[in-house]
């Protein structure tokens, strides 16, 4: 039942890094771009980062250069690495599919809480 599960938040101080990871069902990893998503407190829910079945990434202007999306197609893996990480990626970080016009389409996990302290 359970198709996307996220682990690796935590409590990290500014400019400290973090390793996300979503692992995800066969079914809706082997033939999707896949997303990261993170929701802060008081705000819409945002794509920060996307990965199409190439390999091909793409990334949201506040995270350009600090964070790395990237997927392990055998093991049906998303990761997100954060680096020099600010407070205002405080948040919530949900893993789930992405499509052109629509943004994710399956069931959310629990997500991973991320605090960045300042």
């Amino acid at each position: 039942q359970v198709q996307l599960v996220e682990s690796g938040g935590g409590l990290v101080q500014a400019g400290g890094s973090l390793k996300l990871s979503c692992a995800a069902s066969a079914s809706i990893f082997k033939a999707n771009t896949m997303g990261w998503y993170r929701q802060a407190p008081g705000k819409q829910r945002e794509l920060v980062a996307r990965i199409f079945t190439t390999g091909t990434t793409v990334y949201a202007d506040a995270v350009r250069g600090r964070f790395t999306i990237s997927r392990d197609n055998a093991k049906n893996t998303l990761y997100l690495q954060m680096d020099t990480l600010k407070p205002e990626d405080t948040g919530v970080y949900h893993c789930n599919t992405w499509k052109t016009g629509v943004g994710p389409e399956r069931s959310w996990g629990q997500g991973t809480q991320v605090t960045v302290s300042s």
